[in-house]
This record gives C-alpha cells, sequence and structure tokens, in this order.
C-alpha cells in the first residue's frame, strides 16, 4: 500500500505538471512530492516508487528479489493507474518519446545516467551502513530530479522512472504507444550500473557483515567516487546550459548537494580540484584528512571526471558547446575577483562545516550546495560561476573541439586555487581552536566520521 501512494502521488504530479503546472517549477513540484513521500513511507515499505530502484536494491543484495517483483508490479499499476488518473480528471493527456530534434540514443543516454544518480543516491544515503540513521536521505533523493529535469528533461521528458514512462505512455495510447518499452530498457540499465558502481566505491556493502572497526577506504575507491561526483556535476552544467534550462543554477546546486550527501562517507566529497587544496592546506597542526598524493590524484581524478562529462553533453547536444569566458559587458578582472570571491565562500563552508570536530551532521550537503545557488546567481552574468577548475577545464575542453579557445580554463582555474589558498588561510585563523601543536597523523577516513564530507 505504501508503495501505491507514494508511486501514484509521483505519476499524478508529474502529469499534472507538464498539462497545467509552471514551466519554471514544474520540476521542483515534482521533485518535492517524491521527498515528501520518502519522509512519510520509508519506515514501512522503504519508499522505492520506482522500479528501477527497486531494481537497484535487488542486484546490490539490498532488497530480497521477491519483494523486487512484488514492489515492481505494484509499482507500475500505480503508475498507470495515476496516468489514467490525471487523463481523467483534466481530460488531456501527452505522449511519451525524445524531444524533437533529439535520437533515441540521445534520450537513452539522458534517461540511463540520470536513472543511475537517482539509484546511486539511493543506496549510497539510505542503504549504507556509513549513512545509518540520517534524516537528509529524503531530501537528496528528492532533489535529484531537481538535477536531473531541468538538466535532461528537454532530452527525453525526464521519467527516470518506469512507473512513470508507463503511466505516460498507457493513458496516451490513443495518440501512440511503445516508448515505454525503451525508456523502462533504458532506465535498468541505469539501475544496474548504480549498483556495480556502488559496490565499487563500497566495497562489502550487501555482504551481511559489518566492516571491521576503524575501517577506511582505500585509494581506489575514493577515486572512484571523486570520478562519479564531479562527471554529475559537471555534466548538469553543461545540460542545463545547453538546453536553456528555466533554473541552471538551481539544478547545479542540487546535483553537488545529492552527490555530497551520496559520497561525503566515502571519498569525502571534494569534487573540486580548489576545494582539495584548502583542505591539503588547512590540515597545519590538526589530524590530516589526506595526504599530499592522495590530493593529487584526487585532483587528476576530478578534471578526468569533469573533461568526460562535457564530452558525454557535447554528444547529448549533438555537438553543441559553449565557451568558458566573461560575460557581455564584463573583462578579466571582473572575472578574477568574481571566481575568487565565491570559490573562497564555497571552501570556507566546507572546511567550516566538514572538517572540523564539530560536525554539521545534517545539512552538510545542503550548506555546500548552496554555495554554488549563492554564486551562480550572484556573478553568473559577470564569469559564468564556475568555482571549480574541473569544471572550467571540462567546459573549455569540450568546446576546443568545436574550434574554441582554451586559455581561458587556464585563467579561471588559477583563480579558483587562488580562492581556495584564501580560504584554507581565514579558516586558520578563525577557527583557531580546531588547531593544536600535536604533530597530525594522515587519516585516509574522511572528515565526517560517519556521513559527512571533507
Amino acid at each position: 500500500m505504501a508503495e501505491f501512494i507514494g508511486t501514484y502521488m509521483l505519476v499524478l504530479t508529474v502529469g499534472c505538471n507538464v498539462l497545467t503546472g509552471s514551466p519554471v517549477w514544474g520540476v521542483t513540484s515534482i521533485a518535492c512530492t517524491l521527498m515528501v513521500c520518502i519522509y512519510a513511507l520509508r519506515g514501512v515499505s522503504g519508499a522505492n516508487f520506482n522500479p528501477a530502484v527497486s531494481v537497484a536494491l535487488g542486484v546490490a543484495k539490498q532488497l530480497e528479489w521477491n519483494d523486487v517483483g512484488i514492489y515492481v508490479c505494484v509499482q507500475l499499476v500505480a503508475g498507470i493507474t495515476a496516468g489514467l488518473s490525471y487523463g481523467v480528471t483534466l481530460w488531456h493527456v501527452f505522449n511519451l518519446a525524445p524531444s524533437p530534434g533529439f535520437q533515441w540514443w540521445q534520450a537513452a543516454l539522458a534517461e540511463m545516467i540520470y536513472t543511475f544518480m537517482l539509484c546511486f543516491v539511493v543506496l549510497n544515503t539510505a542503504c549504507s551502513k556509513a549513512t545509518a540513521g540520517n534524516q537528509f536521505n529524503g531530501l537528496a533523493i528528492g532533489f535529484v530530479v531537481v538535477a536531473g529535469g531541468y538538466g535532461a528533461g528537454h532530452i527525453s521528458g525526464g521519467c527516470f522512472n518506469p512507473a512513470v514512462a508507463w503511466g505516460i505512455d498507457v493513458s496516451s495510447a490513443g495518440i501512440g504507444f511503445g516508448w515505454c518499452l525503451a525508456y523502462t530498457a533504458f532506465e535498468l540499465v541505469g539501475a544496474v550500473a548504480a549498483a556495480l558502481l556502488f559496490k565499487a566505491c563500497r566495497p562489502g556493502e550487501g555482504s551481511g557483515e559489518d566492516p571491521p572497526e576503524g575501517f577506511k577506504y582505500e585509494l581506489g575507491p575514493r577515486l572512484v567516487s571523486e570520478f562519479i561526483g564531479t562527471y554529475m556535476l559537471v555534466l548538469t552544467v553543461g545540460l542545463n546550459v545547453i538546453g536553456g534550462s528555466k533554473a541552471p543554477v538551481f539544478s547545479i546546486a542540487a546535483s553537488l548537494m545529492c552527490m555530497i550527501f551520496a559520497l561525503g562517507s566515502c571519498s569525502g566529497a571534494h569534487f573540486n580540484p580548489a576545494v582539495t587544496v584548502a583542505i591539503l592546506i588547512s590540515q597545519k597542526n590538526r589530524k590530516k584528512l589526506i595526504s599530499s598524493s592522495d590530493a593529487g590524484a584526487y585532483i587528476g581524478t576530478q578534471i578526468m571526471g569533469g573533461v568526460c562529462a562535457s564530452l558525454t553533453y557535447a554528444a547529448m547536444e549533438g555537438g553543441k558547446t559553449f565557451p568558458l569566458g566573461p560575460g557581455k559587458g564584463y573583462g578579466m578582472p571582473q572575472v578574477a575577483l568574481a571566481e575568487i570571491f565565491f570559490t573562497f565562500l564555497l571552501c570556507y563552508v566546507v572546511l567550516s562545516v566538514a572538517t572540523v570536530e564539530a560536525l554539521l551532521s545534517e545539512y552538510f550537503g545542503l550548506a555546500i550546495g548552496s554555495c554554488v545557488t549563492a554564486g551562480g546567481y550572484a556573478i553568473g552574468a559577470v564569469s559564468g560561476g564556475s568555482l571549480n577548475p574541473a569544471v572550467s577545464i571540462g567546459i573549455s575542453t569540450a568546446h576546443v573541439m568545436g574550434g574554441g579557445a582554451f586559455v581561458n580554463c587556464i585563467l579561471y582555474s588559477i583563480f579558483e586555487l587562488i580562492g581556495g589558498v584564501i580560504a584554507a588561510g581565514l579558516f586558520m585563523q578563525t577557527h583557531k581552536k580546531e588547531f593544536s601543536k600535536a604533530e597530525p597523523e594522515y587519516d585516509a577516513q574522511p572528515a565526517r566520521g560517519d556521513a559527512q564530507p571533507a
């Protein structure tokens, strides 16, 4: 019953928003419906509301396959019932298909990648022993829809859920039927990928054995974590910008927040070379969170994730890219100040909420992700609001392949690293109680003991 209620309300909200809702806030409405239903019903059924999520849980050995089968059937029936409900209520329906101008494979990438992100966040925030008992999983899971809906919705429609696909397609069978089968296949591929990469980031999860006391993730899983988080961030940046999103900054901030909540307890969830540099510098005379060699590996992995993401969004958008540079009427001096100031804010907040003794236990992802909302709207018209060398290098790499210039990303990266260094210096001045004269020992574990990012 819980799975039926949650899935029904989710699909009903999708249909009503597409047919009558605000083009600006429709995606947020859908995300909030998912979030509140998760908080209301997670204690009853686990609040899957999505056959792809149930399959991912099955593959990851977090849900018995008998229950997976029952859940999937109930979710599909609820989705179809909701589709018929909004059709009868509004006496209007809409068809499921890739958006005009996009091919099936572009829609497939959109559905696979963001269904992967949704299932991956579910596994890491609702199933991992490292995040057990948290209160942020509903926020993290629900706002994946904000990231993907605004980012990739203009390509595929942004289902990320076979129950949504079936509800839409069955209700509009009179004007065409069949895409729900393809969308379901795309989404299930994303679900399986999420389960496999969850295992790669968190070896031992689902084995039935608790990790030994003092367990620390090896460098390999942490690098996988950094790649995935940076990839999803930069991909969301590119899709929002090229797709003309109605809420690009909000979507990008949501992608960062969700991935921080998901992976903070694995790698520390830096996803940004400036953040890694700030953490490395600020470790003087206190417990070290990352070694110099690991920091170098983190930065290389983050840049690789940004470049791969930029090539992905260029492919999904039919070869379209965009330049990195000053906004109209502004020059590089204004860009320098803008990027330095707001990269400083981002890095300073990370240091202050996620590397201190009194860690922010529940809202760390929201606090850090909201720095993107602050900077993106404040200085987006000046510099684009990159705030991250991995984002800057990724954007320029994709654009240079189309004949654009590369030099701006070097300047942006310098400005952003300067912001990270300033953040570390001021953090050491404002948080002197965090430092001692004792010689620190390196600790490979992320900053938060159980569920906080470095």
